[in-house]
């Protein structure tokens, strides 16, 4: 929880700092790098060891900026959360941004998981139908995740519509532990 206040703030400072034009560049950097750090074993490392200077973590850091985009306001933030010791915030701060930069763009990020993939014409009228309910701009992501069983499960910033097997099941359970 606390992890996740830290990184709002800082994805509210550096979205504050940067202009229009520059938003969508910074995100994708965040992302990769924040991506990077979630998958990379070796990027860790670095940037949580006392062995490597803040120099050294700083030019890492800096140097994949570069090949993702980043401009200078967003490789002067990475050096600032060497500096202050929150380089193991990125991935949490890059979807804080993320969804700062969504919102700034009136567009709302929605999730869909199913058991199975769902063809094409059915994601799309998924998204239509979401669409015309929100009465708003939408980004929908489809996920398959096999321990749903059936139904679809729909996750709307902290808001979740879970309609799936699984979800039944569970709150079918958590009634008769109850009584």
């Amino acid at each position: 929880m606390i992890k996740t206040a830290v990184a709002r703030r800082y994805a509210q400072a550096l979205f504050e700092l940067l202009d229009a034009s520059t938003i969508e560049p910074t995100r994708e950097a965040l992302t990769g790098l924040g991506q990077a750090i979630k998958d990379s074993v070796a990027l860790r490392h670095v940037v949580a060891s006392p062995a490597f200077g803040a120099e050294v973590k700083i030019a890492v850091l800096a140097e994949l900026g570069s090949r993702l985009g980043c401009p200078p306001v967003g490789k002067t933030f990475l050096g600032q959360l060497v500096k202050k010791n929150r380089v193991g915030f990125l991935p949490e701060i890059a979807e804080a941004f993320a969804k700062l930069a969504d919102a700034s763009k009136g567009i709302q990020q929605i999730t869909v998981s199913t058991a199975a993939a769902l063809p094409p014409t059915e994601q799309d009228r998924i998204s239509t139908r979401l669409r015309e309910m929100l009465k708003r701009q939408i980004d929908v992501t489809f996920h398959t995740e096999a321990r749903h069983l059936a139904g679809v499960q729909i996750h709307l910033g902290s808001t979740v519509i879970d309609s799936t097997v699984r979800g039944r099941l569970q709150a079918i359970q958590s009634l008769l532990t109850k009584e």
